[in-house]
């Protein structure tokens, strides 16, 4: 590690924290107003990108032991099932479906089929900007 390094490293801890977070609150606010899966998929791949940037990219393989390309495929999955489910239930295309939970200790949780949406959409996102971005480095095939 070079001298100018470790100002990289030691300020990228705590801002990777702040974008995830950031990631999640984008993601969760997202079925109520501007943000969800696709602008939560690329603040978190902003947070990965610092993490390859600052880090030793073989110790982030070693740590993340995925191929991103599979979260291409499980995002995907994910998204469609929430299309077609309604279906299978006997309802219309696109159908939407929530429900609020009585959580202890948390309080009132609003599920929405949406949200389960806007997830496979942040999956799908991230996977593919993150193959991109990796297969033009020359570190994935």
């Amino acid at each position: 590690m070079r001298e100018n390094d470790v100002l990289l490293v030691t300020i990228s801890k705590v801002v990777i924290v702040i974008i995830l977070t950031f990631g999640f609150y984008i993601f969760f606010s997202g079925h109520n107003g501007p943000g969800g899966g696709f602008i939560g998929g690329l603040v978190f791949t902003s947070a990965f990108i610092l993490m390859f940037l600052a880090f030793d990219a073989e110790k982030i393989r070693q740590s993340l032991p995925f191929d991103f390309r599979y979260l291409i495929v499980g995002g995907s999955v994910i998204s469609l099932s929430t299309l077609f489910l309604p279906l299978f239930l006997g309802d219309e295309w696109l159908t939407q479906y929530d429900e609020y939970y009585q959580l202890p200790g948390v309080g009132e949780i609003h599920f929405t089929t949406v949200t389960v949406f806007e997830f496979g959409i942040l999956l799908t996102v991230l996977g593919v900007v993150m193959t991109i971005l990796l297969t033009i480095s020359g570190d994935q095939k």
